[in-house]
């Protein structure tokens, strides 16, 4: 798996935070790591952009951003209104093929959805995977409304002809609610993919060194951790809130 796309099923569903962790798996088993971020948005020229959180929390990582827009808006809007080019899917899959050639494995973080525009012309990450022939990572959020955009999210790919390689939860709440716990067993029967991760809230906010020791014990073995969706599935269920009732298994 030398380049692996990740995206989000929404905006601040934790996809940098799950991109870092990756990473830092990664570069903690030896290899090397680079992050593209095709198109960062809402960050001025002097502040540190996604890429640049990934490389502080994940450690010695190559990144590259192919492009940068002041307005906090979907790439190809930010780029219009800010009088730049547009990024378009065939930069992306070239600058993810060459970082390839010298990397173990590349990172391709999109910009919020699967289908957000880069250019006028409605290129998206979807069309940049599929130039890459690369599989899709999922972040996605832990509560309600979360499975109907799920579901949408791996309909579109797989009907692109996209690998799906799993979803991974970007923010799981120390005290998950109902949906959340719950969640855990629907989204991976919604998605058709299995379950990869849940990073813990707030984990973005480490101090770097803590960030990598447990990076691993957030994700699947398929990317490089010791976490268990079975076991962190049983366990989060079996959790209840104030005035909750354990279930009725006869209904």
């Amino acid at each position: 798996m030398p380049v692996l796309v990740i995206t989000g099923t929404g905006t601040e569903v934790g996809k940098t935070v799950t991109t870092a962790a990756v990473a830092a798996v990664a570069v903690r088993a030896g290899r090397s790591v680079a992050v593209l971020k095709p198109a960062q948005t809402g960050v001025r020229p002097d502040e540190r952009g996604d890429a640049d959180e990934v490389a502080r929390l994940a450690g010695a990582v190559t990144t590259l951003e192919l492009a940068r827009y002041p307005e906090p808006l979907a790439p190809a809007t930010a780029a219009r209104r800010a009088g730049l080019p547009p990024v378009r899917p065939e930069e992306v899959a070239d600058a993810a093929a060459k970082l390839a050639v010298d990397h173990d494995l590349v990172l391709v973080e999109g910009a919020g959805g699967l289908l957000v525009r880069f250019d006028e012309a409605g290129g998206t990450l979807a069309d940049a995977a599929r130039l890459l022939d690369a599989p899709v990572l999922v972040v996605a959020s832990a509560g309600l409304g979360t499975l109907n955009t799920t579901e949408l999210t791996a309909r579109e790919l797989r009907g692109r002809g996209l690998d799906l390689a799993g979803l991974v939860i970007g923010s799981w709440p120390a005290e998950p609610d109902l949906a959340s716990r719950c969640n855990l067993a629907d989204l991976p029967v919604v998605a058709g993919a299995p379950l990869l991760g849940a990073v813990p809230a707030g984990t973005g906010a480490s101090d770097p060194a803590g960030f990598r020791a447990g990076a691993a014990r957030w994700l699947a073995p398929q990317l490089g951790g010791t976490w268990e969706a079975e076991t962190f599935t049983a366990r989060e269920a079996a959790r209840r809130g104030p005035g909750e009732h354990a279930a009725d298994p006869a209904g």
